[in-house]
């Protein structure tokens, strides 16, 4: 009998709801062996009883990466096909409100934590002669937001940073693409509203009243949410940049996200960025 070809491993962070829930147990139905991240022991669990392999990982801190890493090549046989990075949150506030220590909890969740798995992952890749390092990237990367200072900042590094790497992997068989998605229905602005509440002085602020504003648009938008594409949205487009022969080095997903980049490359920046300041 001929020997069964050998599931292709894919590492996907920030399993615990969302985008990495979703894309984590549908890749596992099509037959991947997906190793899954979160940092709850319930999220963990939840992940373990359909059928995957997870392993904690806090981006914020080194051991646990490495920890995690650790933990992932032993379960796929030191193997390693592709990385989804994906988890990470959003800190909300205006940059003159934002205390130094948001701002580089911002980084080490959203970008230095993904560059040290990424280097972790990049030396197996190489051995293999092959592989697919996806970013869970976000419109914010390419087009900011007044009040999104912080995340706006560790996305457009991410975008520099994904590009450099793709340069300079020209030819090695590893691929990136960054997936850029506008708004998608997931917990993501329930536990950004939580952070900007803890780190953020809103009464103080000379922005109080443009604060408590959004705080009363988001309230309504939790109990009635309009209607917005779902993280099956983004599983279609990794679908893509994980098997394609030539994966797109940036995938825009949401309309949204398509006629904002339209409008950033068509307007002058005298009219773009005034533009922008008026939206919420």
């Amino acid at each position: 009998m001929a020997d069964q070809p050998q599931k292709k491993t894919i590492i996907v962070t920030g399993c615990s709801s969302g985008i990495g829930a979703y894309c984590t147990r549908a890749l596992h139905a099509e037959g991947w062996q997906v190793i899954a991240s979160a940092r709850t022991n319930e999220d963990l669990a939840a992940l373990h009883a359909d059928g995957l392999e997870a392993f904690h990982l806090d981006y914020s801190n080194d051991d646990s990466i490495k920890a995690f890493f650790d933990n992932a090549m032993a379960a796929s046989g030191g193997r390693c096909d592709a990385l989804f990075n994906n988890g990470g949150y959003g800190q909300v506030g205006a940059i003159e409100d934002l205390p130094v220590e948001a701002l580089r909890a911002q980084f080490e969740a959203n970008f230095f934590g993904w560059h040290q798995l990424t280097q972790f992952v990049l030396p197996v890749m190489r051995a293999q002669g092959q592989g697919r390092i996806v970013q869970c990237s976000s419109i914010l990367g390419l087009v900011p937001m007044r009040f999104r200072g912080a995340y706006n900042a560790s996305k457009h590094a991410l975008e520099g940073f994904s590009i450099t790497l793709a340069m300079e992997l020209e030819g090695s068989g590893i691929h990136v693409s960054l997936i850029e998605p506008g708004a998608i229905e997931t917990q993501f602005r329930a536990y950004a509203l939580s952070q900007f509440q803890r780190t953020i002085d809103i009464e103080n602020s000379i922005h109080r009243d443009d604060y408590k504003a959004q705080l009363r648009r988001l309230d309504q938008s939790l109990a009635s949410p309009k209607q917005r594409l779902g993280p099956e949205a983004v599983h279609k487009v990794l679908r893509h940049a994980l098997t394609a022969k030539r994966p797109r080095y940036h995938y825009l997903v949401t309309t949204e996200a398509k006629l904002g980049t339209i409008a950033k490359r068509l307007l002058p920046a005298r009219w773009f960025y005034p533009f922008l300041a008026k939206q919420d």
